[in-house]
């Protein structure tokens, strides 16, 4: 969530990177710094009946002590109305903040000045392109018909147990799918981030702290009896582990990861590029999540991008790195990038991950902040990325490793798998 203070004294700005990330109610901007008038306003006039009231009060009671007391009951008699006037206002100042905070919540994150204007994907601008493309004899297999080939992941009996985008791994698709799980975390720990394990409901401050709700609900689960969402990402829990805490500055960064299966209703989604694991309701990911130093943040997200950059290197998939137009950016996000690795059976790049700068969007909602040497307090930025999503790696290392005795393994998958080759 943006601070007011700032859309005051930054509203041409604001409306110009609003229109970066093709925001369709730039009108908000006015109205919140109206309705911010209004606010300060009404608390002006509020403080000032309340100090004539307090005023009063201390007359009051010097009038008593010095035996005036039919002047002191004069005066007595005014306290009523100046009950009821400050009652008003504070009616009114009540009214005025949700009213303000109701048009706050609707306003997206603003994007970095490097986010590229654009409307679509085909905007997006690429920064790099590493490994190369394999090239694969013409009856190569999508992962899908691999999968079935070799006994690794049954999607109609995924549709029968509950249904379409709930595959069940099997055999060595549920080693290979548990290896990746592994690695994935073994490395983020040697990058310095702490696993933890989280709770895959949360509530509905939760999604609101990481700016899922009110903007992204229509794509979770909702639990209605009990108010709680099924998790779209881990983020959403790991970050929220820092809701209204105020950590020490040499705290930071502080790093976290965790797996968890990541929930998704992924409404609207049809057709052949959806196909076996393009695109889940269920999911397993690894998440990485900071919380850093407004001055180290971008610094931080680099960082964060070399590490699942360093990932597929490792695993031997050929990838670019993306950064998002503003009209393809998520809400609450300031910069991200996107990992894409080719799928070649497909021939189509498949998306792996995205890393994301929120700079203080979350952390204003989340009151996350850190108290610096000289004692006073400011909200972090906060940082996640997938490190990495599953579906996406496991098909594209099946199709892009296919051979005719089998699919090999990558080298750094051995000793988790425990095989060389799924034959």
């Amino acid at each position: 969530m943006l601070q007011v203070s700032y859309i005051r004294d930054n509203r041409e700005q604001v409306l110009e990177r609003l229109a970066v990330k093709n925001f369709k109610q730039p009108e908000l901007v006015d109205e919140i710094i109206e309705l911010d008038d209004k606010r300060r306003s009404t608390q002006t006039s509020m403080d000032n009946v309340s100090a004539e009231a307090n005023a009063a009060a201390k007359q009051i009671g010097e009038l008593m002590r010095t035996g005036k007391k039919d002047e002191a009951e004069g005066i007595k008699a005014k306290t009523g109305a100046w009950k009821e006037e400050i009652k008003k206002f504070g009616d009114l100042l009540a009214a005025t903040e949700e009213e303000l905070y109701q048009k706050l919540v609707l306003l997206p994150n603003l994007p970095h000045s490097s986010v590229p204007k654009g409307l679509t994907p085909e905007d997006n601008e690429v920064v790099l392109e590493n490994g190369d493309k394999p090239e694969l004899p013409a009856d190569a297999l999508p992962h899908w018909e691999l999968a079935a080939k070799y006994g690794l992941i049954d999607f109609e009996l995924g549709v029968k147990i509950t249904g379409a985008g709930f595959p069940v791994y099997k055999g060595k698709g549920a080693k290979l799918q548990r290896a990746l799980i592994n690695y994935f975390i073994d490395e983020a720990e040697k990058a310095g981030y702490s696993e933890v394990s989280v709770p895959l409901m949360v509530n509905e401050a939760s999604g609101f702290g990481t700016s899922q709700l009110p903007d992204k609900e229509g794509q979770m689960y909702h639990v209605g009896i009990d108010n709680l969402y099924l998790i779209p990402t881990a983020e959403v829990p790991i970050t929220n582990l820092y809701r209204d805490v105020i950590v020490k500055e040499d705290q930071l960064p502080i790093r976290n990861c965790g797996h968890t299966p990541c929930f998704r209703r992924e409404a609207g989604s049809y057709g052949a590029h959806v196909r076996g694991l393009n695109r889940l309701h269920q999911f397993d990911k690894v998440e990485i999540v900071t919380i850093a130093h407004p001055d180290k943040s971008y610094e931080i997200l680099e960082l964060m991008s070399n590490h699942v950059q360093g990932l597929l290197k490792n695993l031997g998939l050929p990838y670019r790195v993306l950064r998002l137009c503003g009209g393809d950016m998520g809400f609450g996000s300031a910069l991200t990038y996107d990992m894409e690795t080719w799928s070649a059976a497909q021939q189509r790049w498949l998306e792996v991950s995205s890393v994301s700068n929120f700079e203080t969007f979350q952390s204003n909602r989340l009151k996350l902040r850190f108290r610096n040497a000289d004692g006073k307090t400011q909200l972090a930025h906060t940082l996640n990325g997938s490190a990495l999503a599953l579906p996406r790696i496991v098909a594209t290392l099946l199709e892009n490793n296919q051979t005719e005795k089998g699919i090999k393994v990558p080298e750094v998958l051995v000793p988790y798998t425990k095989f060389e080759w799924i034959d």
